[in-house]
């Protein structure tokens, strides 16, 4: 596998181009499932998780054009509807292509989900909701086997708690069943918004996007749409950290209001933000009244607009170095600490009491070699040896290529040490 090797202590200074968002392009690419006419997208980054969804829609039938960052997805010929193991375990979000497939060809074979390691993530409220909607769900052999040979039903569905997967899954399903479906409590992300708003463009009536309660009016039939996709905001927010450990950054494409909440955090650790039409500058260090260490926090991830707990670990990368004592609880996956042993191994101190970690801040980092464990845990460990004393060669880096594009390039313009060791 390869490897990142990283030599710590050099500012960041220059510009990078956010990509467009992962977890936006991939619910957009199962979308096109819903419909025999095309689907375009547009600055949709070519990710390991890109091709690896590509391989399942082909599986199922849908043909795809891909050239650089364009996409055109055709599933007038889906000829399946069996997403098997092999491809759906690699990838959590290839399981969504259960509500497509079970609304347009009224059954699903799907298998049960894998990807990174950070929490169980049970999926029984997805199937509990198209069970409400006129489903036959049956679980055999590490399977979802589903019918609706009659076609969905629209439904009253209360989900027992904010679920991004539930939402894309529950919303798309509705758009092809028969009447209106409403969804509460609904994700209110800005990938969710995305997609509610291509699925419009497809011809679906939803109301109540951006809010906690969605009202789908189901269509016999969907057209296609044409979309660019939105920002990655967890991209941004992540080279936005690394500029508040000290440097200055212009993230161009993002701005402080696709920040959600981390831009008030930024603030308050000491960095300056400012927003231009070119995109967002993060600055700290460039004032008298900047300090010399950021500031420590207090924090909790929550659902949109809250936290996100895709950005947890990076802010705690940011945190081993702030001048005091911050605390991080983590309210949304159980597992996702497991970096914490990692950032230990590079001189970090940090005590974990069930979902809260307590943050020493010291006042420098050493080189280590360290493992990633999953995607957003990763790149944790590239802020973190971005500011280490020495070298840092950082381990399972397939992670970080799921989910940022170019990240070694995009770092050394900007007068990072970073290079990748082949296996």
């Amino acid at each position: 596998m390869d490897r990142l090797a990283i030599e710590g202590g050099a500012p960041l200074e220059g510009a990078i181009t956010v990509s467009g968002a992962k977890n936006a392009m991939l619910p957009l690419m199962i979308a096109s499932l819903l419909t025999a006419a095309p689907v375009r997208l547009h600055n949709a980054p070519p990710l390991a998780d890109r091709r690896q969804l590509m391989h399942l829609l082909q599986r199922l039938g849908v043909a795809i054009d891909a050239e650089g960052e364009s996409l055109q997805l055709d599933a007038s010929r889906l000829n399946s509807a069996h997403a098997p193991y092999e491809l759906v375990a690699k990838m959590r979000a290839s399981f969504w292509v259960l509500g497509p497939l079970l609304a347009r060809l009224g059954e699903a074979k799907v298998s049960l989900p894998g990807g990174c390691a950070i929490g169980t993530r049970p999926v029984n409220f997805y199937l509990d909701g198209l069970r409400q909607m006129g489903a036959q769900i049956e679980l055999e052999d590490g399977y979802v086997r589903a019918r609706a040979p009659r076609g969905l039903i629209g439904a009253d569905i209360k989900l027992p708690h904010v679920s991004v997967g539930a939402t894309h899954v529950l919303m798309m399903a509705a758009c092809l069943a028969k009447g209106a479906t409403r969804l509460q409590p609904a994700a209110r992300e800005p990938e969710i918004l995305a997609l509610g708003e291509a699925l419009c463009a497809m011809g679906a009536q939803l109301q109540g996007l951006g809010t906690d309660t969605l009202t789908i009016q189901g269509q016999s039939r969907l057209g296609g749409c044409t979309q660019t996709i939105i920002p990655d905001r967890v991209e941004a927010g992540a080279y936005a950290l690394a500029a508040a450990q000290g440097g200055a950054l212009m993230l161009r494409g993002a701005a402080q209001a696709g920040l959600g909440a981390l831009a008030p955090l930024l603030v308050k650790m000491g960095a300056e933000l400012e927003d231009t039409q070119e995109g967002l500058w993060v600055r700290r260090g460039a004032t008298r009244n900047a300090p010399p260490r950021p500031r420590p926090l207090t924090i909790a991830t929550a659902p949109w607009p809250g936290f996100p707990t895709d950005l947890q670990a990076p802010l705690m990368a940011v945190l081993v170095l702030a001048d005091g004592v911050s605390e991080i609880r983590e309210t949304i996956f159980e597992n996702r600490f497991m970096h914490v042993q990692e950032l230990v191994r590079m001189g970090a101190q940090i005590e974990l009491a069930g979902d809260t970690a307590r943050i020493r801040g010291v006042a420098s980092l050493f080189g280590a070699p360290v493992m990633a464990t999953d995607l957003r845990a990763s790149m944790g460990l590239v802020l973190a040896a971005l500011r280490a004393r020495g070298r840092t060669v950082i381990h399972r880096i397939y992670h970080l290529d799921r989910g940022f594009a170019q990240l070694e390039q995009k770092l050394a313009a900007c007068g990072a040490r970073i290079q990748r060791l082949a296996a």
